[in-house]
């Protein structure tokens, strides 16, 4: 499966962005699917998680409580519903699948979108 991010862009701290990840094929909902974000100088770190079906997700608990994920499996499309932003939040973020259950693993992880730029400013 390929995927494709974007909705990433410069924002004001306490604003709000969605971002989106398409995947292409009919096997989208066959997939768990996961975000992760990295910072200049930093790590690759988990974001958040949504199983196959959409009804369980996981977060990191920096973003908990202001950042939803969300699936369309009709439209093979992930969401990161992101508000409340940071300055911290600051990162590229990536969209990724992997067969089966999901996991905050980022290196169970098979397939991953190209990244999209999100920029918080203070």
């Amino acid at each position: 499966v390929q995927l494709q991010a974007s909705g990433g862009g410069l924002v004001q701290a306490g604003g709000s962005l969605r971002l989106s990840c398409t995947a292409s094929g009919r096997t989208f909902s066959s997939y768990s699917m996961g975000w992760f974000r990295q910072a200049p100088g930093k790590e690759r770190e988990f974001v958040a998680n949504i199983d196959r079906s959409g009804g369980t997700t996981y977060y990191a608990d920096s973003v908990k409580g202001r950042f939803t994920i969300s699936r369309d499996n009709a439209k093979n499309t992930l969401y990161l519903q992101m508000n409340s932003l940071k300055p911290e939040d600051t990162a590229v973020y990536y969209c990724a699948a992997r067969p089966g259950t999901v996991t905050d693993n980022s290196g169970y992880y098979v397939y991953w979108g190209q990244g999209t730029l999100v920029t918080v400013s203070s």
